[in-house]
């Protein structure tokens, strides 16, 4: 499993920023290999993160490729400051059920092991 992380400090949004938000996250989802989303706003910090939760590599490019993904991106100044992009593997997760990505594909590497109690 993959994740994007996009954190960011926001300006203001207008109209054209929430329709563009809206349509990416609406064709994000229908990429076959999406998996979920979340975000999180510090509000002690200011930040506000976005991630995306992948299978593959490939489905994330596709979200990368993406029309109005690149015509968002060079518009960013308008709505968005300083930001950085985390793209990371998924080595393993564990924890209670119910928190969204339990019906995640069997090779999405979604375990119920707490990696801290297996030997080094």
């Amino acid at each position: 499993m993959y994740t994007s992380t996009f954190i960011f400090h926001s300006l203001e949004y207008d109209d054209e920023f929430h329709a563009r938000n809206n349509e990416i996250a609406e064709r994000a989802r229908v990429i076959p290999g999406f998996l979920g989303e979340e975000e999180w706003t510090n509000e002690k910090t200011g930040l506000h993160s976005e991630v995306y939760y992948w299978d593959s590599l490939e489905s994330l490019h596709q979200l990368i490729g993406m029309d109005a993904h690149r015509e968002a991106k060079g518009r960013r100044e308008r709505w968005i400051d300083s930001y950085r992009v985390v793209i990371a593997e998924v080595l393993s997760t564990y924890g209670q059920e119910g928190l969204g990505l339990e019906h995640a594909p069997a090779g999405a590497a979604i375990t119920d092991a707490d990696p801290s109690a297996q030997a080094g």
